[in-house]
């Protein structure tokens, strides 16, 4: 029989992730993904309506060959007042199937959907990185301000929440100055790059807002009938995501504004599309089960070495 899995708390795996590296393993994968050399299988995300509940249940499968690695993660989302967004990823043995490690999905999302946008905005990125906008407040806020001040030189943030507790309790658990918005209007005003992070079903962010040749990284909104971005700016902007084929299937920003795509990521990584930084850019990201594959096995890696038995 199978030895029992590998079980890696929310605190472990937040452990196994502190140190640098995720960046550059994130950004080959993205670039593999887009080149279709049949090295990456995976499909668009199955879920299962929760409507009772106000909740979905999502399934994200993904195997690389040349990473040698297969993983799914289940996750679960509520829509509520105090939501609650649950996951947990599975690392297999794709030789035989066996089930190797069972992980908290939480910090593994947080971290590489970070991780996704800075990438994004290193491609994207305007000329100017004076000042950065975080729309949310909640744990994604956190791990996008952290990675994106670790990486680029703003010189100030700006944050908004519909609840004002929210941001300032952001603001209070920030590394560096904060600068907490009455209205999401004065947090996107004068901004360099603008990310949305918020559990709207409804459109936040206004293209009449944004300063031209801003980049913007949308993250949430993942759902075909939910959104956080106005029309005008889906139109406006050169739009990039992370899969063609999710973003016409599970975006509401995409599919409500009929806006078109113009490349993913990965392309732009690639050199197959060009990065358009002198105009205003969207990076739609909905999350690739490849992204929790890397992340998974690189927490799945780290472990191992640190256990194996001593010569």
């Amino acid at each position: 029989m199978a030895a029992a899995p590998l079980y890696l708390s929310a605190a472990e795996v937040a452990r196994l992730l502190e140190e640098p590296g995720l960046l550059p393993l994130l950004e080959v994968a993205l670039g593999r993904f887009s080149s279709a050399d049949g090295e990456v299988e995976q499909p668009v995300r199955s879920t299962v309506a929760l409507r009772r509940c106000r909740g979905f249940l999502g399934v994200m499968p993904a195997y690389s060959a040349q990473d040698d690695a297969l993983v799914t993660k289940i996750v679960r989302f509520y829509q509520a007042p105090d939501s609650s967004h649950l996951s947990t990823v599975l690392l297999f043995d794709p030789s035989n199937g066996v089930l190797k490690a069972v992980m908290d999905g939480i910090v593994i999302t947080d971290k590489r959907t970070a991780v996704v946008s800075a990438i994004a905005t290193k491609y994207l990125r305007p000329p100017c990185l004076d000042v950065l906008c975080i729309l949310g407040a909640g744990a994604q806020a956190m791990s996008h301000y952290q990675i994106c001040t670790q990486i680029f030189p703003f010189k100030q943030v700006k944050v908004w929440s519909r609840t004002r507790e929210r941001a300032e309790r952001f603001a209070q658990r920030a590394a560096g100055p904060v600068q907490v918005c009455g209205s999401a209007q004065e947090a996107v005003s004068g901004a360099d790059v603008v990310i949305t992070v918020t559990m709207a079903t409804e459109p936040v962010l206004f293209g009449e807002w944004v300063k031209p040749g801003a980049h913007i990284n949308a993250v949430g909104g993942c759902r075909p009938e939910w959104r956080e971005l106005d029309d005008a700016l889906m139109r406006d902007a050169v739009l990039y995501v992370d899969s063609r084929e999710a973003g016409i299937c599970e975006s509401g920003d995409i599919i409500l504004s009929g806006a078109e795509i113009f490349a993913e990521l990965g392309e732009v990584i690639v050199g197959k599309k060009p990065a358009l930084c002198d105009k205003t850019t969207v990076f739609k990201s909905l999350g690739m089960a490849i992204e929790d594959m890397v992340t998974a096995k690189l927490v799945y890696d780290r472990w191992e070495a640190e256990n194996r038995p001593k010569p």
